[in-house]
């Protein structure tokens, strides 16, 4: 739904009412008044209240991309923003010469911003029911293959050697792309241990 019309005694309580309805900020809103409150004879007879149209200027994937390419700008990087909407997500894809900066040690920073994504997106649109998923330089794929080769590297040594053994301190993503890649290996078990953020995975003799 991109629009929604909404009366209310006043103006003001017209155009909360649908941006309720619509769950958005006044600030992605075009709002139109049909209908402007009058008073009637005593303030009571004929009194009229306000009638108004309130359409999004931008569904959620325009918003994110509008976001994004608005941070980038801000932050003096050069890059292209792109957004796709699925069932459950909404992928974004940032890509560009020298955006390499915003994914930081080991995904910290791209996980971060990941994480301030969904609070914006969830702040903007009070009914969405999609994660944000950011992504830069094709980083994430390139990522999940090493762990998972590194994931298979030592659980050969620890069936070799027959001791567990503990990989560096991940992310919680990072730290299920390990588990889900050993999840049917015969003879090993994976565990977390550890607080964040230095919780590692636990590759061990099953």
């Amino acid at each position: 739904m991109n629009e929604y019309e909404a009366t209310g005694r006043t103006l003001d309580e017209a155009v909360e009412s649908a941006l309720a309805s619509l769950g958005i900020k006044k600030n992605n809103a075009e709002i139109e008044v049909l209908e402007k409150p009058t008073q009637g004879l005593l303030g009571i007879i004929g009194s009229k209240g306000a009638r108004v149209v309130v359409r999004a200027k931008m569904d959620p994937p325009q918003y994110l991309q509008a976001y994004l390419q608005k941070m980038l700008q801000f932050m003096n990087v050069e890059g292209s923003v792109s957004v796709a909407e699925d069932d459950d997500k909404l992928e974004s894809e940032i890509s560009g010469s020298d955006v390499g900066i915003l994914i930081g040690r080991r995904g910290k920073t791209l996980s971060d911003l990941q994480y301030l994504l969904n609070v914006v997106m969830r702040r903007q649109f009070s009914g969405l029911d999609k994660m944000v998923v950011l992504d830069i330089e094709n980083y994430r794929s390139r990522r999940e293959k090493t762990l998972t080769q590194l994931a298979q590297n030592v659980a050969r040594k620890v069936i070799q050697d027959g001791r567990e053994q503990a990989l560096e301190p991940m992310t919680p993503q990072e730290r299920r792309i390990i588990h889900l890649a050993l999840h049917d290996t015969p003879g090993i078990t994976t565990y977390s241990d550890g607080a964040e953020p230095y919780r590692k995975v636990i590759v061990a003799p099953n």
